[in-house]
């Protein structure tokens, strides 16, 4: 918090002379070292300016910035945790019992627990379930890392954050040797990152886009937009804890382009936050499930919680 205090404190000045959606886009052009030390809180100015600017052209954000209006419904992942297998069980209840297919398990490191959470998962006999991995940087090298993969059970579509960040070299052999692609959360953060991994098969890479990562919803375009030219499918990701502000602002990604979004996550508002600051909280429904008809009105179509 400190950090983006800091950061707001240092460009309050500059960022008080924005008067469009130009002056806020030419500032990320012209900032872009200043941004990549703390996206976050670039991201926290730049979602304020954005919803101001809609507010008083009693626009959407989308409609500011040449995109498609959101429409339709956005399908969201159930994430299980790291809880003991007890715990994992009811919480697998919950998501099977509202309609939830998709699904990101975190991986522990303890292999028995990973096993037993992963057979459970598996014993729903559904042809439509989906299970990714998120090891969260777990394993020091590949071969470890797949050493230990390779004993659990049931078809896994994709691997998140397997090694060290940055170790594409070890996240490329591990790949092959699964057969199944790695997402890269914490070890890409900018589109200038392709350069490392455009040049490999295509069924090598997933990207997780969050917004608060990346900078801000006009650097998570540029990032989305640069995955569709190359052929990398993307996930749009979520801040553990995030409320609605965030929740709003990933729609935009994920609604301009929905051909290459293979998942997405986040939308818990007060499933999870005792408080949103938003109203409304958006959340998932039926199914994981959110309608875009939730959120309307201009800017970011959210007011402030009484």
């Amino acid at each position: 918090i400190d950090s983006i205090r800091d950061f707001i404190e240092t460009h309050r000045e500059q960022c008080m002379t924005f008067r469009s959606v130009q002056d806020v886009k030419q500032w990320v052009a012209e900032h872009v070292s200043i941004i990549d030390q703390n996206p976050a809180a670039w991201c926290a100015v730049e979602n304020a300016c954005l919803d101001l600017f809609g507010k008083e052209a009693g626009l959407p954000i989308e409609t500011l910035l040449g995109l498609p209006s959101l429409n339709g419904r956005f399908q969201y992942s159930a994430v299980l945790g790291t809880d003991n297998l007890q715990s994992f069980e009811k919480q697998l209840q919950r998501y099977r019992s509202v309609g939830f297919t998709d699904f990101k398990v975190k991986v522990t490191g303890r292999l028995q627990d990973d096993i037993d959470k992963l057979d459970r998962l598996h014993s729903f006999k559904d042809s439509k379930l989906r299970v990714r991995l998120d090891a969260n940087n777990l394993w020091g090298d590949a071969e470890r890392a797949w050493s230990y993969l390779k004993q659990l059970p049931g078809r896994i579509t994709a691997i998140e954050e397997p090694l060290k960040v940055g170790d594409y070299d070890g996240c490329r052999w591990l790949a092959r040797e699964m057969k199944v692609p790695i997402i890269l959360d914490e070890s890409f953060l900018r589109v200038d990152q392709f350069v490392l991994i455009q040049s490999d098969p295509l069924s090598t890479w997933i990207i997780n886009i969050r917004v608060s990562k990346m900078g801000g919803i006009l650097r998570a375009l540029a990032v989305a937009k640069r995955a569709k030219e190359i052929g990398i499918p993307v996930i749009i990701g979520a801040q553990v804890g995030e409320t609605s502000i965030l929740t709003r602002a990933a729609l935009t990604i994920a609604n301009s382009y929905r051909d290459i979004v293979i998942a997405q996550e986040g939308a818990f508002g007060t499933l999870l936050l005792e408080r949103d600051i938003c109203d409304p909280s958006l959340m998932f429904g039926a199914g994981g499930q959110l309608d875009a008809r939730a959120v309307s009105g201009p800017g970011l179509g959210l007011g402030l919680s009484p």
